[in-house]
């Protein structure tokens, strides 16, 4: 029977129980009840038992973006980041950022006294501070004060923390002072300080830094190892900077260093991304003389890299060099090299390196059927497209979308539309769900073939299908009308689907643009007219595009009427339409209107014309009463390609009757005309616009004082006895 054991005693709350063992000169705890330095205030008893319902967490509703999203987490406040990153801390590196935290992250008089109350900062405490410290002035300020500490040296520790600290901050000229500083301090800095700062200018894309830190690593004397010079060429070569990096391959062969298979890789990257074939080539030849003969991944990673950079004929001296080797290419080098080709137009010889994969017996990757075939539609050999379709159909695989949809434009443009269709029945059998690319090229070649109605039957096939037809029509027309003569093919297949029942305010609205952007003003109008006599309702865009052709054809007041349309329908007119009603406005005297027209166009739209910025800004030089900055405005505006029309010619004279004289207007427009931006007909007829603008305003002031004395009722009277009489 074995003996009575007695029962372990219960371990005893201590201050200083924590999760390991604590020392006689600091204890260091990790949890306990005195590590969250958090009050616990103790729960009601019913609110112990009481059960509160947590709602299910959904991952497709989680939006992590959005803070107030329910299933989201919920922003920390200051006081809990602070407790979670001082939660690992030692009990006095806490005190030290609890000082520091209540003193809003400044340092002064306050901090110093409560650092004063500590015994002793050690160098580890100095970095274990310094390693959650986000604020670069209060870590300075902290490591300086812990250097004057009596008998006190900093260790590499306490460096390399402070270098993170400022790094972090976005502090990196500060950082890289730190050997200086190590070295004026008795702790000559060693090859680690100079890595550490290396791999945070490699980490932030920062290579001219990254070589300044480089070159004072060569004055300091400290001769990196084969590791650390293989880093600063390849930051040095990611960053742009190959040039340097080849300096820095001398310097690394003048220290009677070794290559090692890396570093020949980095050097061969930087000349194949440059396309220094050549030199590349030497480097080559000199890894395989000194090392080895580069393997089929570090070929492959060639490849990848001239093709990137679209270098294809290197890429192919790559690929001779491959073979002689007797590197034996796998499928990723392949399908890299013919994507490439096709990719730059080479489908000929893309097609033979695929042909070699299928003597191979390599399984071929759908994507490289895809980049072939859109490869020969480009080329206009649909035939031996249509031809890998069906190889890629026996290999087992179902073609995608975008196969399908290369192959209809590819027969489309070819004039081979019957085959089109029944590639298009096809699709639509094997479950691929076509879209408006499938169809528009059909559309398309049905529309300039005058077709209606296979363009009718295709229509409803796509109602069938479940296509929003209106929607794909608008796209439709507004691709036909992009092409050279599409207007009127628009035009005219437009005509047609109006019968049948095929139409919108959108189509209309591309029509009327399109008409306008050539030139045909009075079609444009005759469709506004005829969406106004039918039963559709034009829209913001329609009256847009009536007030530019409208103002075109000399029709302002009508124009205007378009404009207060559009604004009692609570929208805005497009920025072509305001700009061309202010210049309407301008070419018929009425200044004031174009004034009110540019202040409500700037006062609604975010990004308006950079001319009705100017127009205020010539306005406001006016007010100053420094006529002669007007000029300086004219030739900003030329500088900022917007050169000054008859909207900035409008603004000098409404500036200048508001705060200037005709005399000084006559001397801006007489110094315009020296500058060759007016010609002599021009300046009379901005003269003329300036006397009846002039007499505008004139007769205006005269009207008000007259009815602010009272005097209007009066004249009236005097006027009629005189008619009497």
């Amino acid at each position: 029977m074995p003996p009575n054991v007695p029962a372990p005693k219960p371990t005893k709350p201590y201050f200083f129980y924590g999760h390991r063992r604590p020392s006689q000169n600091r204890p260091v705890v990790y949890g306990g009840l005195f590590s969250s330095r958090k009050t616990i205030t103790p729960q009601p008893p019913d609110a112990k038992t009481r059960h509160v319902p947590t709602p299910n967490f959904d991952l497709h509703k989680w939006d992590p973006e959005n803070p107030l999203h329910p299933h989201s987490p919920a922003p920390k406040s200051s006081s809990e980041t602070f407790f979670t990153a001082s939660r690992n801390l030692s009990p006095i590196a806490r005190f030290i950022t609890d000082a520091f935290r209540k003193n809003s992250g400044r340092w002064g008089p306050q901090v110093v006294s409560e650092l004063n109350k500590l015994r002793r900062v050690t160098p580890n405490l100095v970095a274990e501070v310094l390693k959650v410290e986000t604020n670069p002035t209060v870590a300075s300020k902290f490591f300086h004060w812990a250097g004057k500490q009596k008998g006190y040296r900093h260790t590499f520790a306490a460096y390399n923390a402070f270098a993170y600290c400022l790094n972090r901050s976005s502090q990196f000229r500060a950082a890289d002072q730190l050997p200086e500083l190590m070295d004026s301090q008795g702790k000559p800095p060693t090859e680690k300080q100079f890595e550490i700062l290396i791999r945070m200018h490699i980490d932030a894309n920062r290579g001219l830094r990254l070589y300044f830190v480089y070159e004072k690593m060569k004055k300091f004397g400290v001769k990196p190892r084969v590791f650390l010079y293989n880093k600063i060429m390849d930051g040095l070569v990611k960053t742009g900077h190959l040039d340097l990096a080849l300096s820095v391959y001398k310097d690394f062969k003048d220290d009677g260093l070794v290559e090692e298979s890396i570093t020949y890789m980095i050097l061969i990257k930087g000349l194949c991304k440059v396309g220094r074939i050549e030199e590349m080539l030497e480097i080559l030849g000199k890894m395989r003389q000194n090392l080895c003969k580069p393997d089929v991944f570090a070929y492959t990673a060639m490849v990848r890299l001239l093709v990137s950079e679209g270098n294809i004929d290197g890429c192919l001296r790559v690929w001779e060099e491959m073979r002689r080797d007797g590197a034996e290419a796998d499928v990723m080098a392949y399908g890299t090299l013919v994507t490439g080709l096709c990719r730059a137009g080479r489908a000929e010889k893309a097609y033979k390196f695929f042909e070699e994969m299928k003597k191979k017996k390599f399984l071929i990757d759908r994507a490289i059927y895809g980049v072939l075939i859109e490869a020969f539609v480009s080329d206009g050999k649909v035939g031996s497209a249509c031809d890998l379709l069906k190889d890629l159909i026996d290999s087992g695989y179902r073609a995608d979308l975008g196969i399908y949809n290369t192959i209809i434009e590819g027969l489309c443009k070819v004039k081979r539309v019957d085959k089109a269709r029944k590639l298009f029945l096809i699709m639509v059998q094997e479950d691929v769900q076509p879209n408006f690319e499938s169809v528009n090229p059909m559309l398309n070649l049905y529309a300039k073939m005058r077709n209606m109605d296979d363009f009718s039957r295709l229509l409803e096939q796509m109602q069938n299908l479940g296509f929003s037809v209106l929607d794909n029509l608008s796209m439709f027309f507004l691709s036909l009308v992009n092409e050279e003569d599409g207007t009127m093919t628009a035009l005219d297949v437009f005509e047609d689907l109006k019968v049948r029942g095929y139409c919108s305010i959108a189509i209309y609205n591309i029509l009327m643009g399109s008409l306008c952007k050539t030139g045909e003003l009075k079609r444009a109008l005759s469709l506004f007219e005829e969406i106004t006599s039918s039963s559709f309702k034009p829209d913001s865009l329609s009256y847009s595009i009536a007030i530019e052709c409208l103002v075109e054809t000399g029709s302002v007041q009508e124009a205007c009427r378009c404009y207060y349309r559009i604004i009692e329908m609570s929208c805005l007119p497009s920025i072509d339409a305001y700009r061309s009603l202010a210049q309407g406005l301008c070419r018929i005297g009425e200044i004031d209107a174009t004034d009110m027209l540019v202040r409500d166009c700037l006062g609604s739209v975010s990004s308006g014309p950079m001319e009705f910025k100017y127009y205020l800004t010539i306005i406001h030089v006016c007010k100053s009463g420094h006529f002669e900055e007007v000029l300086e405005v004219l030739d900003e505006m030329i500088q900022q390609d917007c050169p000054p029309s008859i909207i900035s010619y409008s603004a000098i004279i409404s500036g200048m009757c508001k705060y200037g004289t005709i005399e000084d207007a006559r001397k801006v427009f007489s110094s315009i005309k020296d500058r060759k931006l007016l010609t002599e007909a021009e300046c009379i007829v901005y003269d003329e616009m300036l006397v009846e603008h002039t007499k505008k305003k004139t007769a205006d002031l005269v009207v008000s004082g007259l009815k602010f004395f009272g005097l209007e009722k009066k004249l009236r009277r005097k006027g009629c006895k005189l008619l009497g009489s």
